[in-house]
């Protein structure tokens, strides 16, 4: 047995709470900083990389993303092998890496492969965060902390474009890897300073082809793992499908683009409210009762924009203020939903937490990509393809939840 099974020397091994929530953020956020910090500098790639095609610069975020579900095929298992800190550290380490290359690119093909390997890198501090927070909590007290770090982490999409915005004012779109680099920093020694090993040598699992191999199909054959990573797949499809269109849907449908990066921050901030009710009531309620009920809404809210903005009835004044509501209620939904499908998907595979958190972010992640690559490359000057891959996302992953257990 685990010397995690005992609850003392479990708690010997956690922070402060706060500053273990703060912590985790900070790690998250490093995920977040790497795609929002880039919004305000796809136009400056564009022009300098890809002038002929500028929408093909919306593959350096779909790029990042595809890594970074790559990229946690291995995270997860190495932590489970090698600890969870030291799989951190070598997640940025590849991440910085792959940042310098980033800032001698000369070519929008040479900036993919470093956003890509990027990705990879990323996928460290991403899935083994979620599994040092099973290697401590479980069910809805996990879900309660991991709504408490998004609540902390919903910040920094608030405020990356407008620092990814002033950065490329007082140098250009280069300076924003430059900033990737010092988060990443701040993020590995804040972790190996403050943090305490949580899964100690006896409890590791060796990188073995039949270890990983029994791991891997008693987390593949688990039918609530599975459900959950479909919905997951459904929930992230259609936020990177929103974020991978933002910039042309704020700056060229809406004519907010020297605005972009305030109304980008006004929006993460009044959606962080979702990471705020899930915490105070997800211990009441339940993680699956209150993730299903915000994909209820997320269909209802996106079938009336969409019959609205077809059927053309709506003045032109009202257009912008629809879209605004509509672009919070996505944010909004991911706040709501996304911690508590984590928790319930890790809820019954504490003892293979990497490997679980690995597949579950894999195939959420790479399926995501194939949802909202698609989707920003259809952007033909309205909000029409984002509303729609939305609504039928939402409306599946809400079918989906009726046989989901809590």
């Amino acid at each position: 047995m685990s010397d995690l099974a005992h609850p003392a020397t479990a708690q010997a091994r956690r922070l402060p709470l706060p500053e273990f929530i703060a912590m985790l953020a900070f790690l998250f956020a490093t995920i977040a900083f790497s795609i929002d910090a880039m919004l305000p500098a796809l136009p400056d790639i564009a022009a300098d990389l890809t002038p002929d095609n500028v929408n093909r610069a919306q593959l350096i975020l779909t790029t990042f993303v595809a890594g970074m579900g790559l990229g946690t095929l291995f995270a997860g298992p190495i932590s489970d092998a090698l600890g969870r800190k030291r799989t951190i550290t070598i997640g940025f380490g590849i991440y910085i890496a792959a940042t310098v290359a980033a800032l001698y690119a000369n070519s929008l093909e040479f900036l993919l492969i470093a956003r890509f390997v990027q990705g990879l890198g990323a996928a460290a501090p991403r899935i083994v965060g979620l599994a040092l927070v099973r290697d401590l909590y479980e069910g809805r007290e996990m879900a309660r902390i991991s709504s408490f770090v998004m609540m902390i982490f919903i910040m920094i999409p608030a405020v990356a474009p407008t620092l990814g915005a002033g950065i490329i004012a007082i140098s250009d779109w280069h300076g924003v890897f430059l900033a990737f680099i010092a988060f990443a920093v701040v993020g590995a020694l804040w972790l190996n300073i403050r943090q305490a090993e949580t899964l100690p040598p006896a409890a590791r699992r060796p990188l073995r082809i039949g270890t990983l191999y029994a791991a891997a199909r008693e987390v593949l054959s688990d039918r609530q793992v599975m459900l959950t990573t479909l919905i997951l797949t459904l929930g992230f499809g259609q936020m990177f499908g929103l974020l991978s269109s933002a910039q042309q849907l704020f700056g060229e449908t809406y004519g907010k683009g020297e605005n972009f990066h305030l109304w980008f921050a006004a929006m993460a901030l009044l959606s962080g409210s979702g990471t705020i009710l899930n915490a105070t009531f997800v211990m009441r309620f339940g993680m699956r009762r209150i993730a299903k009920w915000a994909y209820i809404m997320q269909t209802v809210v996106s079938g009336v924009a969409l019959v609205l903005i077809l059927s053309g009835v709506l003045p032109d004044a009202l257009q912008f203020p629809l879209f605004f509501f509509w672009a919070v209620s996505v944010f909004f939904m991911a706040g709501v939903t996304f911690g508590n499908l984590n928790a319930l998907a890790l809820q019954r595979m504490g003892h293979i937490a990497g490997m679980a958190a690995s597949i579950v972010a894999a195939i959420s992640t790479l399926a995501a990509v194939m949802i909202a690559a698609p989707v920003g490359l259809l952007y033909d000057g309205t909000a029409i393809p984002a509303i729609t891959a939305t609504l039928i996302c939402s409306a599946l992953a809400w079918f989906l939840m009726r046989r989901l257990t809590d």
